[in-house]
């Protein structure tokens, strides 16, 4: 009875055992199963998903931040400058409405209140410069500004080109395509040595030097600058060794004939 009782009680033992071993056997593959399932839905892992989820935050900022193209900001703000036209309407006193020019000097003289400098400001910085002129004339003065006149900007280009001489500038334009609209290269022209001029102000020009060949060649439009208005592109016959990057406004009669404009 005691032997029967001890086979009985190993029995038992046995069969435990073998359920234990089934169960562990089948809960290995659920382990796999939940690890598959954390991955990303195309079969990503958690790291690439993270990178591609920080990838896409950075796409996401604004287009043009941080360009190095000398074209800068894109589409920024007009400001205004010299023989500007703008028209001032005021909404509680409409006797002081008025149309003004920019003058030379950048000023324009206001009617009854002190002259304010404009050249360079925006619609909405000359608005509240304005605002800031007749506080104490008039009683909280509401002053809209439009802009009725302005000239048009516009691009020289010289040297050796089809075409030499002044363009408007109507569209967003590179220095490749400022080079076509002037008829081209010659034959005799310097393709990997062609330079930009950009005013800094009314004494001193910024000089850039771009090679138009290997910008053709590669078709790496992204370094050809945008051109800004007043800006002179200039194709030189010969090689140019060296340029300063910043030169006077007399010193350009060194690569551009002052006939030729």
């Amino acid at each position: 009875m005691t032997s029967f009782g001890n086979w009985s009680r190993l029995a038992w033992m046995a069969l435990v055992l073998q359920v234990c071993v089934a169960a562990f056997s089948q809960e290995e593959p659920a382990k796999d199963l939940g690890t598959s399932l954390r991955s990303s839905p195309a079969g990503q892992t958690g790291a690439t998903l993270e990178s591609t989820e920080k990838a896409a935050a950075k796409s996401g900022q604004a287009d043009g931040t941080g360009n190095p193209r000398l074209g800068g900001a894109r589409r920024p703000l007009y400001r205004l400058n010299r023989s500007d036209v703008v028209a001032l309407s005021f909404t509680l006193s409409p006797e002081f409405d008025q149309v003004l020019t920019i003058q030379p000097d950048g000023y324009v003289a206001l009617k009854d209140a002190p002259p304010v400098f404009a050249q360079g400001l925006t619609l909405e910085e000359f608005r509240a410069a304005v605002t800031r002129a007749y506080t104490g004339y008039l009683h909280d003065p509401q002053v809209a500004v439009a802009l009725k006149d302005f000239p048009h900007p516009y691009f020289v280009a010289g040297g050796e080109l089809g075409k030499p001489g002044k363009y408007e500038l109507r569209a967003e334009t590179n220095i490749v395509e400022a080079v076509e609209i002037a008829g081209g290269f010659t034959h005799a022209a310097r393709h990997s040595q062609v330079l930009l001029f950009r005013r800094v102000n009314d004494n001193l020009v910024e000089a850039h030097l771009f090679n138009l060949k290997k910008i053709l060649k590669e078709k790496n439009l992204d370094e050809a600058a945008w051109l800004q208005p007043g800006d002179l592109v200039f194709v030189p016959q010969n090689s140019i060794s060296k340029i300063s990057p910043f030169l006077t406004r007399p010193s350009l009669s060194m690569y551009v004939s002052s006939t030729q404009f």
